[in-house]
């Protein structure tokens, strides 16, 4: 262990208790601040181990140093505090708190070098979320907390059981390159999966994260799927199967965030979109695609965290989210509108933007590879993104027929920390060198060449041509969306409800008959016991008398004898 350094991630966790206990300026103070004193420590942490113990005769690393764990660990502690900045009017005195025990628990998972201490912190992240979601204080929030932490415990029992069986295979904890080969390493890549919002239970996601408060949903957009995107770059890179996972993600999203009306839905389901992106980069497994899904994480949590922080912003000063309810905000919300639209360009990977600059790299990694089919899906997928989170989300809520909404803009705290993401998105693709410095791998890659930036320019130009050509197509109307969350929605709760009602039923009908055969035998004993039997025979006193005399006689006899 290095002396005097301190983890980042019980530093960010234990200090969750100060916003919960400070008030006025000092709490403040704290919500911004100890994220910053995190990000600073994680950038103390050297390659290479750093913390190790002896733990069920296993070394455990609980800290442990690379360029991939730092490059994940600092947008980690920039997310959370990006987010409790815009988080402080926030009058929940949970919900920031259990985002910073989320948070660490995040960066945890980043800097962790075994599977055991994955794990702890896996399960920590869920239980921080869960609580960010019901910190909300309302009757549909509690019960998406209540599904959400459903799906997150079945997804770690599946990675529970992997584990083990990974490490009585192997006696090995490291947390290192798998493949799976093995049913341990299948059970450990499906509880990744299941983190990640992976197919059949992507549902999960656009289920809980839109029943979260105004600030609430932009900290559960940050953690949950990119620390598993985080683990399956560590764990699984170059799995094959995860190219048509991920491209599964990613249309599924397309079509999904087309169809739905609720503004934040739109972009939880555009999450599960871009995170598809990232996974086909893992399964492609080429120096360039690892590169690209790890800078694609990073810029996705910027401009994610941007569109939510916009849409929150909406949804706190209008107490409105269907995208039917929506429109003419830009009038009264100048600042909200601009900084929407910014996330919404670097979402579609426009030129100077962060996306253009990180999603890129997965394309190219795929003409590297010669995966033409990955190409061209990658493509057409790209301008769907354009289609449902860079043009959509902006237009139905701040430019659209007028709503008749005159909203002010969020209070200063909030579009201090829009702008300041703004600001990140347009940085980072105006002057990408700095990200690319973090990445993994030596990047030897140039976003801005002539073909390029004209062949995206083409495509988002046509995509928005289509747009406005299918606008009285995609115009919304007060719907609902079936999606596979229908199965532990309805379907499930209403099975338990059929299995309770003819365990009731089946309870109900051994009682009666219990009953009937006891009254039965009741009913013998009383025909035995009647008047006229030798049992209900009644005897004189005197006749009582003298035979207690005969017994005490012979009692007497036999006693003295």
């Amino acid at each position: 262990m290095t002396d005097g350094l301190l983890h980042p991630a019980p530093v960010l966790i234990v200090g969750a208790l100060l916003p919960a206990l400070l008030r006025g300026n000092a709490r403040k103070l704290a919500i911004v601040a100890l994220p910053l004193v995190a990000l600073a420590l994680v950038w103390q942490v050297p390659d290479g181990p750093v913390w190790q113990a002896r733990f069920l005769d296993h070394t455990i690393t609980p800290l442990q140093g690379d360029k991939l764990s730092r490059l994940f660990a600092t947008i980690f502690a920039l997310m959370a505090a990006g987010g409790g900045l815009f988080a402080l009017s926030q009058p929940s005195r949970v919900e920031v708190p259990a985002a910073f025990v989320y948070a660490g628990s995040a960066i945890g998972v980043a800097l962790a070098g075994d599977l055991i201490t994955v794990f702890a912190f896996w399960e920590l992240m869920a239980v921080g979320s869960t609580l960010v979601l019901w910190s909300n204080g309302r009757n549909s929030s509690y019960r998406a907390a209540r599904r959400y932490l459903m799906i997150h415990l079945l997804g770690g029992v599946v990675l529970f059981a992997g584990i083990t069986g990974h490490i009585v295979q192997t006696g090995s904890v490291a947390f290192t390159h798998m493949a799976p080969d093995s049913v341990a390493h299948w059970l450990i890549l499906i509880g990744f999966l299941v983190n990640a919002g992976a197919p059949p239970l992507s549902a999960w996601l656009p289920d809980a994260y839109p029943e979260g408060s105004w600030s609430g949903t932009v900290f559960l957009s940050a953690f949950t799927t990119k620390t598993a995107v985080y683990a399956l770059i560590r764990g699984f890179p170059g799995t094959e199967l995860l190219i048509w996972v991920g491209l599964f993600m990613v249309f599924y999203g397309i079509v999904y965030a087309l169809l739905e009306n609720d503004m934040r839905r739109i972009l939880a389901y555009s999450i599960v979109n871009q995170v598809g992106f990232m996974i086909a980069g893992i399964g492609i497994g080429t120096e360039m695609a690892i590169n690209g899904a790890a800078a694609h994480a990073f810029t996705h949590i910027i401009y994610k965290g941007l569109l939510l922080m916009s849409a929150g912003s909406v949804l706190l000063m209008t107490d409105r989210r269907k995208c039917s309810e929506l429109g003419g905000l830009y009038r009264s919300m100048p600042l909200t509108t601009v900084c929407g639209t910014i996330g919404a360009l670097a979402i579609s990977a426009f030129p100077l933007t962060s996306g253009f600059v990180s999603k890129s790299m997965i394309g190219q990694a795929a003409v590297d590879g010669h995966l033409l089919t990955v190409w061209l899906l990658l493509t057409a997928a790209s301008a769907g993104v354009f289609l449902h989170a860079g043009i959509k989300f902006p237009w139905f809520v701040f430019f659209q027929k007028d709503s008749g909404l005159r909203p002010a803009e969020p209070p200063a705290s909030m579009q201090l920390a829009m702008v300041l993401f703004a600001v990140l998105c347009i940085a980072i693709g105006v002057w990408s060198q700095p990200l690319y410095a973090l990445l993994p791998f030596p990047v030897n890659y140039e976003p801005y060449t002539w073909a390029h930036v004209l062949a995206q320019l083409q495509l988002l130009l046509f995509s928005g041509l289509a747009f406005f050509v299918m606008l009285p197509l995609l115009k919304r109307t007060p719907t609902i969306t079936l999606d596979v969350d229908w199965l532990w929605r309805k379907l499930l709760p209403a099975a338990a409800s059929s299995v309770q009602a003819a365990w009731r039923s089946a309870r109900q009908a051994a009682v009666d008959g219990l009953a009937l055969r006891v009254n039965r035998s009741l009913g013998s004993i009383e025909r035995r016991a009647r008047h006229d039997a030798r049992l209900s025979n009644t005897g004189s006193t005197r006749s009582m008398a003298t035979w207690v005399l005969v017994l005490l006689l012979g009692y007497l006899l036999l006693y003295y004898l």
